[in-house]
């Protein structure tokens, strides 16, 4: 990040912007523990932004609030959107530090945006009583432990097959990474389609995942997210998995 910051010269560097949970694109993926205070390191010294997408693994899917809590920093600018109305309403909406404000007051005094749907109160009320639920229910909790139960559930399942090269992600947000071969993790050819083919058998058997393909380069790669909802439970959690496994098992026999 220094040595990128150095060649587009310091100067030219108005933020750095990273899902904290790397989401569709890569299925879930968490980053190395460190990363993100180095990042941010990084940005104070040459004071650059640092901008956190946390539209999907936000506002509680990932045990906490908001995923940057488990990553040991804050950032300047926060995207949310999907868990902030529950899926009740569409509603999007960012976050910004004191200051970020207090430039922008001081400065031009707006911040220059336009959407049709800006302030919609119906979604502005939707979003306010789910977070409102999300409090009063105790359901970061329920995440958290519903997330650990997943994630052992997915492990003793799926931990040894001969197709699956990564299960990774952090609470009600994780993800099966599909391979041709074990050993080598060598990717399926794209033309079989496999994270497609897994999405079909699942929904056959009544279980809802979001498949991926191009996780690799682009092209190659395949692999589906598990997210749960907030209110799942143990049962729940069970019947998810053991569905899933007889989908993998009919798209992969």
């Amino acid at each position: 990040m220094e040595a990128e910051f150095q060649r587009l010269g310091p100067q030219n560097v108005a933020a750095f912007v990273a899902e904290t949970i790397v989401g569709a694109t890569t299925g879930c993926v968490t980053a190395l523990p460190g990363y993100f205070p180095a990042m941010r390191a990084v940005c104070d010294r040459h004071g650059a932004l640092l901008i956190l997408d946390e539209v999907m693994c936000g506002m509680g899917r990932s045990g906490t609030l908001h995923a940057w809590e488990q990553e040991g920093v804050s950032p300047d600018i926060q995207t949310i959107a999907k868990g902030l109305g529950g899926g009740y309403q569409p509603i999007g909406a960012i976050l910004a530090q004191g200051r970020i404000v207090r430039a922008l007051a001081e400065g031009s005094g707006a911040f220059k945006h336009g959407h049709t749907y800006r302030a919609h109160p119906v979604a502005c009320a939707a979003a306010l009583a789910v977070q409102r639920i999300i409090r009063e229910d105790g359901l970061l909790e329920n995440v958290r432990a519903m997330g650990a139960r997943l994630e052992g559930a997915l492990q003793e399942r799926f931990g040894n097959h001969a197709h699956v090269g990564d299960i990774r992600g952090r609470g009600l947000f994780r993800a099966l990474e599909f391979v041709e071969d074990r050993a080598s993790r060598r990717s399926f050819d794209p033309a079989r389609k496999v994270n497609e083919a897994v999405k079909d058998a699942a929904m056959a058997a009544g279980v809802m995942i979001y498949p991926m393909g191009g996780t690799i380069d682009g092209r190659r790669g395949d692999h589906v997210i598990i997210a749960p909802p907030y209110t799942a439970t143990a049962a729940d959690i069970d019947r998810i998995v053991e569905r899933l496994g007889q989908a993998v098992e009919a798209a992969l026999p």
